[in-house]
């Protein structure tokens, strides 16, 4: 079993910065692939970033590419999502996600561990 808890989600103005963490509990953090998703008030959840067990390989939605990124630090058994030059569509509740198989994957049917949420609220 995997325990996330995601913080620091906020509310920011357009333009500006959050960088929101996911620690983990449990000693087999380094062998899980990580991803973030989101879900905006009368949206579907979708993919926003993964990464691999290692970090050597990270992926990205086309919405957030070049502002976002993903990373981890195994040691303290946590994932970031730095989000730069936000956008008020950006705003939704920031869920963290864990997958035991695959090496992240887009597909949110593939993580076996989910975060109850972070809120991010942007500002226009």
């Amino acid at each position: 079993q995997v325990q996330l808890v995601e913080s620091g989600g906020g509310l920011v103005q357009a333009g500006g910065s959050l960088r929101l963490s996911c620690t983990a509990s449990g000693r087999t953090f380094s062998s899980y692939a990580m991803g973030w998703f989101r879900q905006a008030p009368g949206k579907e959840r979708e993919f926003v970033a993964a990464i691999s067990w290692s970090g050597g390989s990270t992926y990205y939605a086309d919405s957030v590419k070049g502002r976002f990124t993903i990373s981890r630090d195994n040691a303290k058994n946590t994932v970031y999502l730095r989000m730069n030059s936000l956008k008020p569509e950006d705003t939704a509740v920031y869920y963290c996600a864990a997958d035991e198989v695959s090496s992240g994957s887009p597909d949110e049917y593939e993580y076996d561990y989910w975060g109850q949420g972070t809120q991010v609220t942007v500002s226009s």
